[in-house]
């Protein structure tokens, strides 16, 4: 990744960006993969306990979703067994890690929202 400090724009593999936030919503925007990640930013999960805690998102929604997180660098998925019933786990990665203070203030923000429209 290419950064400039009085750039705009920036380059992630090969693909540039007008700026920042433009990359950032290509590799986490949409509906459901900022949820996903946080759900994932306290450890370990299997398919079906995320599933748990997003009893909105269909099996195949999430399944898409996870690829994406997948193959962007978010998270790691580890098959363990070679006998059913085969069990897949999904955490973050080291990448994956980096991206939880975003979370974590955009968690923040939302309920500090939440709580101003209440009042």
């Amino acid at each position: 990744m290419a950064y400039r400090e009085n750039e705009c724009s920036v380059t992630v593999n090969g693909k540039t960006y007008p700026c920042p936030i433009s990359m950032a919503m290509d590799l986490i925007g949409g509906k459901w993969k900022g949820v996903i990640l946080y759900y994932l930013k306290d450890g370990k999960k299997r398919f079906s306990e995320l599933r748990h805690d997003m009893p909105e998102i269909t099996e195949m929604t999430l399944s898409l979703q996870l690829k994406q997180l997948e193959t962007s660098g978010f998270i790691s998925r580890t098959v363990y067994g070679e006998k059913a019933p085969i069990r897949v786990v999904y955490q973050l990665t080291e990448f994956g890690e980096s991206f939880k203070p975003v979370l974590d203030t955009l968690s923040i923000w939302a309920h500090k929202v939440a709580m101003d429209a209440e009042n």
